[in-house]
Order: C-alpha cells, then sequence, then structure tokens
C-alpha cells in the first residue's frame, strides 16, 4: 500500500508524464548510458532535433529577438525548436516538472500573427523561450513549492512577473525542479528525484533553482526564473556553465512566488534570471523594470532601470578575494582566480587583495534570519504532508539558534544586520574598491548529497548586494588540481568541507567566478562582470 503523500507525488509526476510530447521522446535505448557523465552535447546530435533547430537553441536571447525582427525565424520556429530540445534534456538530467507545450505553441503563433499583421514585435523579449521555477505561480496550474502538502495548491492567477515577462513577449515552455525546502544548494525532493549536472552526472545541478540551471546550461531554454536568498541563483549557474543574477531585494517583482514563511523579511529572497550571456541578464531586466512592477507591487523601489556606458577596464577598481576566512577554495577555484587576475591586470584593470570583511560575523547573524522560527514552520508542512525529509533539509534547518527568537531578539539581529551592511560598505569605500571577484563556491559543483557550504554565496544576501555568475570556460584538471600537502583545515567547516576534494570526483567540471556590487549598483554590476568575463574569457 502507498502512503498517502506517495499518491499525493504520483499526481504530480502524472502531470509531468501528461505534458509531454511523445514525439520528442528518445527511445530508452537511444539515450546514452550511466557511464556517460557528460551529455552537455548530447542533444545536437541524437538526431531529435534538425541542424536548423540545434542552431536555433544556441542562439542567444537577444540573438532571437533580432532574427525574428528580420524575419529569419519565426516565434513557433523557434519555440518548437526548445521544446524538443528541453524532452531531450530532461531524459538526460530529470529538470523537468511540467512542459508548457500546447499553451507556449499558441502564444507562439499568436506572435508570429502579431508581427505579420504589423511588421512589428510585441515587446523586448518577443518569442523568447523561458523556463521557470516550479514554486513561482502560474495560474491554474498547482504549485506545490516541493511540499507534497501543498499540491492541491492552484494559484489564480500568474505571478508578477510571469505577467510582466509574457507582456514583453516571453514565451513560457517549462516549469523547472527544486529541492524539498527550497533551501538546499542541490535539486532534490520526493516528488521529482534529483536534478543532476550536465557536465557530470554524478554531480549536482545546483540550487535551489537546480531546474533552472541544467535549462539554462543545456540551452533547453534563452531565458530563466529562478530565487535566490543563500546562492539560488548562482549556484545553479556556476555548476552548469551559465550566467545568473542575485539582483538587490525590492527592484524585482516578488508577488506570486510560494514559499514557506512569508512574511519573513529578515533575509529576503529575489527572483531573477538565468541566461547565456551577461547581455541577455540585461535585457530581462530591462524588459521587467521598465513596465513599473512597483505600480503594482507597491513595497518595490520605484528605480527606473539605467542604461549605463560599457566600463573601461581603467575605470574601475576590483578587490580579489581569494578566501573568505573561512573555508579556503579547492586548488581549481583558486587556479581559475589566478588565471582572472593575470588577464584582468594585462588588460589594465586594477586590481587589490580584498580582505573579506569579518564574514563569520556575517554568518552568525545570517544563519539564525533564515528561520527566526527554528523552522518550525516548514517542518509543520512536511509533517501535514508526511513525506520523509531529505537530510540536506534538516541540515538547512540545523541553523540558527535550538530554539524561536523572541520578537526582540529578531529586532535585535536585525539592527546588527545593518550595522554589518554599513560597515561592509564602508570598508569597501575606504579600500577603494568598485566590485568584488571572488568564487561562488569553494569548487566546481558539489558530488550529489555533499552541498553544505553556502558562505561564498549567501554573504552577499545579508549584505543585500548584487551578484552576478560567469562561466571561465575552465574545468577541474585533477592533474593539475592537487591539495598541496602541507595544507592543514584551520576550523571544523574547512575540515569537513576538504574532506569532500576528491580531484577525479570534478573531472572537468565547469569552474565559475562571482562579481559583487554595491547595493542598488545592479545595472553597474552587470557592466563590470560584462567587462571582467570578456577579458577572462578572451583567447
Amino acid at each position: 500500500m502507498k502512503a498517502a503523500w506517495e499518491w499525493k507525488a504520483e499526481k504530480c509526476r502524472q502531470i509531468c508524464k501528461d505534458s509531454m510530447n511523445p514525439e520528442w521522446l528518445l527511445p530508452e535505448s537511444e539515450l546514452p548510458g550511466e557511464g556517460q557523465l557528460n551529455v552537455v552535447t548530447f542533444p545536437d546530435t541524437c538526431g531529435l532535433l534538425t541542424s536548423e533547430q540545434v542552431k536555433i537553441t544556441k542562439l542567444t536571447a537577444n540573438e532571437l529577438v533580432e532574427q525574428m525582427h528580420t524575419g529569419k525565424l519565426s516565434a513557433v520556429e523557434v519555440t518548437t525548436a526548445f521544446l524538443k530540445r528541453a524532452h531531450v534534456g530532461n531524459q538526460l538530467v530529470n529538470f523537468v516538472t511540467e512542459f508548457m507545450v500546447e499553451e507556449a505553441l499558441d502564444r507562439a503563433a499568436e506572435l508570429d500573427d502579431y508581427f505579420k499583421a504589423t511588421g512589428k514585435l510585441v515587446g523586448p523579449l518577443h518569442g523568447v523561450p523561458i523556463s521557470v521555477k516550479e514554486h513561482v505561480g502560474l495560474k491554474n496550474r498547482i504549485c506545490h513549492a516541493s511540499y507534497v502538502a501543498w499540491t492541491d495548491h492552484i494559484p489564480k492567477e500568474d505571478a508578477l512577473l510571469v505577467r510582466l515577462l509574457r507582456n514583453a513577449g516571453g514565451v513560457f515552455i517549462a516549469r523547472t525542479n527544486q529541492p524539498q525546502s527550497i533551501m538546499h544548494m542541490e535539486c532534490n525532493n520526493i516528488i521529482y528525484g534529483e536534478t543532476v549536472n550536465p557536465y557530470n552526472r554524478n554531480l549536482t545541478a545546483g540550487g535551489s533553482s537546480g531546474g533552472e540551471g541544467a535549462s539554462i546550461g543545456l540551452h533547453c531554454a534563452a531565458l530563466g526564473i529562478g530565487t535566490d536568498i543563500g546562492g539560488s541563483i548562482r549556484y545553479p549557474a556556476a555548476f552548469c556553465g551559465s550566467y545568473g543574477l542575485r539582483i538587490t531585494a525590492l527592484r524585482n517583482p516578488y508577488k506570486g512566488v510560494f514559499l514557506a514563511g512569508g512574511g519573513n523579511e529578515s533575509i529576503r529572497c529575489v527572483i531573477g534570471p538565468l541566461a547565456n550571456s551577461i547581455a541577455d541578464l540585461k535585457l530581462f531586466q530591462k524588459a521587467v523594470i521598465d513596465q513599473k512592477p512597483w505600480e503594482e507591487e507597491t513595497s518595490l523601489i520605484p528605480l527606473p532601470w539605467k542604461e549605463l556606458p560599457s566600463f573601461k577596464p581603467e575605470q574601475i577598481t576590483v578587490g580579489i578575494m581569494w578566501d573568505d576566512g573561512i573555508v579556503r577554495p579547492f586548488p581549481p577555484m583558486t587556479r581559475a582566480l589566478q588565471n582572472a587576475k593575470s588577464k584582468l591586470e594585462s588588460a589594465g584593470v586594477k586590481l587589490v587583495n580584498w580582505e573579506p570583511y569579518e564574514h563569520r560575523r556575517g554568518w552568525d547573524i545570517l544563519r539564525c534570519l533564515y528561520f527566526p522560527d527554528t523552522a518550525n514552520t516548514q517542518k509543520a508542512i512536511l509533517e501535514e504532508g508526511g513525506e520523509p525529509v531529505h537530510p540536506l533539509t534538516e541540515w538547512a534547518f540545523a541553523y540558527g539558534k535550538p530554539r524561536s527568537l523572541s520578537l526582540a531578539e529578531n529586532w535585535e539581529l536585525n539592527v546588527q544586520r545593518e550595522e554589518y551592511r554599513a560597515d561592509y560598505h564602508r570598508t569597501m569605500n575606504e579600500h577603494g574598491v568598485d566590485f568584488i571577484l571572488c568564487p561562488p563556491y569553494t569548487g566546481a559543483a558539489s558530488e550529489i548529497g555533499t552541498g553544505q557550504y553556502w558562505h561564498y554565496t549567501a554573504i552577499w544576501n545579508i549584505l543585500d548586494q548584487p551578484a552576478v555568475i560567469f562561466p571561465t570556460r575552465l574545468v577541474t584538471d585533477p592533474q593539475v588540481d592537487k591539495v598541496d600537502p602541507s595544507f592543514r583545515p584551520r576550523n571544523p567547516e574547512e575540515k569537513r568541507e576538504w574532506k569532500k576534494y576528491v580531484p577525479e570526483k570534478f573531472a572537468n567540471a565547469p569552474l565559475a567566478l562571482q562579481v559583487v556590487g554595491k547595493h542598488f549598483q545592479d545595472e553597474a554590476t552587470l557592466e563590470a562582470a560584462e567587462l571582467i568575463s570578456k577579458i577572462v574569457l578572451a583567447d
């Protein structure tokens, strides 16, 4: 006999299965075996997509819009190509919770009709295929946020961000996977299982927006929507070789995102894009903010999107953070930073060594503010659903104090948070640092079930500073990235994390870096990241 939670989970799995187009699924015999870990290029050669469709799915969002504007491509052609690729990609790494085939193709046809009739695009995202994290609400579709207890929850309207992107011409093609509690740096829940990394299927795709990381990393959508309260956009982007933006809170509309613990504003979750270029991150942001979302979501800052001139190398000072003072990065990540330093220096960018300002202090505040009620809200939802609790869920819930905070204690921690933000900002100014270049994680993607160290991303959540992920095109090399025999861990966290580093396990996993800016300097941070990434990626 199945338990009650299993029946509910099966209902959601069946919705996913029924949403697929059988004609776009490969027979199991034609899929790569378990021994083939890297499947990034498999959709290109599997035979399901035509050569033209493969080319279409490798275009950026900006390039797609341009080709639809000139009439070289239609929205239906583009949508079909990405839907087919997403079907294959899902068979490889398990990232989709529901396809939106009929709705997407109908919308694409409407866009084509409008273009034929007027010669104009509907908006700046005309015909761009978009995937969206499951807990971002869609009208008349179950939005369970990976909780079995919520599998009867059906929003009556789309999330505000979804409406704005659709107004701009975006085409939603698929919903994507996330972990139980949406508080893992991995992507596993009891309903759909694990989303794995397309570069190495023994590694995680990241979390909590892990389905989005896989979607964009495999070019199964041109833009993705993730959320981030501790690195949940940035881990998937970094682990899957794409780009991601953690924007300052209260800029992007959050209305309609379903997350347990609504009303806890001590550390705000933000929503934002993943893409395959920084230009596409900017395209996403401008398309959203130009529609003045603060007119509906009145808590947002009414701050228009600024189009800044590109930075020149000599215009910025970048602080390189080699180590957060708690856990040193693994050898491949240090190598990626060294490579970046060499190229940036040669290009004329002013660099300084950035000593992390009291990151332990920041973490001690942050870990208490994630779950002021000791995660009792989340635990009650899990108990109601009766589902087994994942070990990484238990790990996340163990942060903070062993009892719920009093109201006065929560207030005091909010005060400490604001003092820390002010101190960090002042310290950056005193050292003349405009932007910080640092690791997004200790190394490449973590081995499944082992992701426990959030600090290289979460520190910027408590500081509420924007951060951009970009790929370096470097990968872990076991022959090069060996552990120095003289290495000695400085503390229990470092000892725990470095035990996980076995170079052979991470062979050929992509390495990414993180560019961090100052509070509300989102546009400038994207411009800096674009300059830095172009220099680092140059041959």
